[in-house]
């Protein structure tokens, strides 16, 4: 039979490619029906609505009460922002880490703009909801009273935290609402070839499976690898688990060939036995047969080959044309390359008709055309060399005193991240980050591989018990334990490093320039005093409508924060304060943006910051020297830096 692909003869479905482009964009409104895939678009109005849009129908999907206030909880604007705590921090004016206190789904929606499209790879380990722990109770209500007596727990942190019990009748949707928003917002923030790991065990497994298929789609589904944490368990009623998993989904399927890496530590060395003329460039070789029977038979591939003897042999050693199903794997045109390019190897065989069998040659550093290539086999979806027993371990390296329970191994992180093809200075985010392994284990990995990875830590202050270890030892919240385990870390590796310099005696003398630091950023209410607009109001032409609401007890480095997350610039960018006539200015990465939050802004000032020729240039709407001079700034910017937006706060 014919394999000439068929003219399709057919008009572009224009109903199907809108379905394929809304698809792209809200994966979660995708459904079946008895005649296929189409757009739920009762959830679409919701995804475009910031109310609870009414309606209900037969579907495929999963349903819990409150998951429409789930969806509006994810849409919901937010008008809090990040201040910045140099104090906690480590070389913040150049550092590209974040460690972030606050309320992870407030974060996440903060972090929108700046770190859309940003983020190759998020890991996140949540609560389990074992019936233990706690879950977030969110609330969008602005009303502070009305907050209070919803959340029934709200501390100087904000933290909206409340027991989960298995007693409670909305055990499993308490649950599915508070992760619901932030996998839809983590979502935005993934690269086009990121992917998200999500630790979980038996207890939401399944329901956080059907979660991620409606946020991330059924089709960027990877696998659900298997990690053995542990190997028995003497407390086990009846059957012992001794695994927990982690879900893998990528951002987008089209790219799930480039976006893991290779497994080149897991491929059959041994295989590679034989050696020839060309063993500096292509390396060692096995040999595999060339021909092969089967169904997929094409008669184009059943010729004759010409042996060392002068003799011929058609596929499986016969000595003449013959359908027995056999054919060549390769084309003539491949085959007479392949020998003069000896990829071709003939040996005696008594078993064939021909006496010679056809065998072709896999190079070790080379394919079958001769580019070279890096070996590896599939990774596997079983993690079995690494026990959570590690992390205790992990731990006690760090700190004298048992300062945190249920953590991840750092080299289970590590061992994750090494899955992923992380190029310099991609992202890594972790937005329930608890004592912080994922960034023990990023810097780490940038210790051994000389990697230049960046991470993004997310984590709520929740307050450790009075009895615990943790508050012995003077850690108050779990922000505290694990910005204390970062820096430790750092500095373990800084002195594992230049130990191992020492005893090599080499690149003793050369500078570490691995970055050690983070910024911290603390989540807070609006610089503003009176909130009587949404944020995407603050980025509009009239900002000066907000003039003099800057709350008094807010810093230069809290506008600049806000000013940054607004404008869409990442946190991470390198912060220069320089002087420019007698005046503090924060330098943004060069010349994306000079901000000025001092007093008396006038012509001179805007002469010489029109030198600059910044992209963005931002002050405070008080800060000019009258409103002469304001108008007077704004005319000199156009004049002298066209290119420069001007906008004030």
């Amino acid at each position: 039979m014919s394999n000439i692909e068929k003219l399709d003869l057919r008009t572009p479905d224009f109903v199907n490619e809108n379905i394929e482009k809304l698809a792209a964009l809200f994966p979660q409104c995708v459904t079946e029906t008895a005649e296929g895939k189409k757009i739920d678009f009762d959830l679409l109005r919701q995804e475009l609505s910031h109310d609870i849009v009414e309606g209900h129908r037969e579907r495929y999907r999963l349903e819990w009460p409150g998951k429409r206030e789930a969806i509006v909880t994810a849409n919901l604007p937010t008008t809090k922002t990040l201040r910045p705590v140099r104090e906690d921090s480590v070389d913040f004016d150049n550092t590209e880490n974040l460690y972030i206190e606050g309320d992870n789904l407030e974060v996440l929606k903060l972090l929108q703009e700046s770190y859309f499209g940003k983020i190759k790879m998020i890991y996140i380990d949540p609560p389990y909801n074992t019936g233990n722990d706690f879950v977030y109770k969110d609330n969008f209500a602005t009303d502070r009273e009305t907050e209070l007596f919803e959340s029934g727990q709200i501390d100087e942190y904000n933290r909206r935290l409340v027991a989960n019990p298995e007693t409670s009748g909305r055990y499993h949707s308490d649950w599915l609402s508070m992760m619901y928003p932030r996998l839809k917002l983590g979502r935005n923030l993934l690269t086009d070839d990121g992917v998200i790991f999500i630790s979980i065990d038996d207890n939401e497994v399944h329901n956080l499976r059907k979660v991620c298929d409606e946020v991330f789609g059924e089709g960027n589904f990877v696998v659900n690898m298997i990690w053995q944490k542990k190997t028995g368990a003497s407390d086990a009623i009846s059957i012992s688990c001794i695994t927990e998993s982690v879900l893998v989904y990528v951002k987008n399927n089209n790219t799930v060939s480039t976006v893991f890496s290779k497994n080149t530590e897991s491929y059959d060395l041994n295989r590679y036995r034989y050696r020839d003329n060309f063993f500096e460039d292509r390396g060692p070789y096995y040999i595999d047969n060339l021909d092969r029977g089967g169904l997929q038979y094409s008669d184009s591939l059943n010729f004759a080959i010409k042996c060392p003897d002068g003799t011929i042999t058609y596929p499986n050693g016969r000595t003449e044309y013959r359908n027995d199903g056999w054919i060549w794997k390769w084309s003539k045109a491949k085959i007479e390359w392949a020998r003069k390019n000896n990829f071709i190897e003939f040996r005696k065989s008594d078993n064939k008709e021909s006496g010679w069998s056809v065998c072709y040659k896999n190079y070790l550093k080379v394919d079958n055309e001769n580019n070279h290539i890096e070996r590896g086999a599939p990774h596997k979806n079983l993690i079995t060399s690494i026990l959570n027993a590690n992390s205790s371990a992990d731990m006690k390296t760090l700190f004298d005193e048992r300062v945190f329970q249920y953590s991840k191994p750092v080299d289970l992180i590590i061992h994750l991240i090494k899955l992923v093809n992380i190029k310099p200075k991609d992202i890594v985010l972790d937005f329930f980050s608890g004592s912080a392994t994922t960034a023990h284990a990023v810097m780490q990995l940038n210790a051994e591989d000389g990697g230049n990875r960046k991470f993004i830590m997310v984590q709520l202050p929740e307050l450790t018990d009075e009895n615990s270890e943790a508050y012995k030892a003077g850690y108050k919240n779990i922000c505290e334990i694990g910005k204390e385990r970062i820096r430790r870390a750092a500095n373990k590796i800084k002195e594992e490093k230049r130990n191992k310099a020492a005893k090599d005696g080499m690149f003793a003398h050369v500078e570490d320039t691995q970055d050690y630091g983070f910024r911290v950023y603390r989540l807070d209410s609006s610089n503003m005093q009176d909130v009587y607009y949404r944020p995407q109001d603050y980025k509009q032409e009239n900002l000066d409508l907000f003039a003099d609401n800057i709350k008094p007890d807010r810093t230069a480095d809290d506008l600049l924060a806000q000013v940054m997350l607004d404008w869409g610039l990442p946190l991470s960018y390198k912060i220069e304060q320089i002087d420019i006539c007698g005046k503090q200015v924060f330098r943004v990465a060069q010349d994306s943006l000079l901000a000025c939050f001092d007093t008396g802004i006038d012509e001179d000032f805007a002469k010489a910051i029109a030198k600059e020729k910044p992209l963005r240039v931002v002050f405070r709407d008080s800060g000019f020297a009258g409103d002469t001079a304001k108008i007077n700034v704004q005319q000199l910017l156009k004049q002298l830096s066209p290119e420069t937006e001007m906008k004030v706060i």
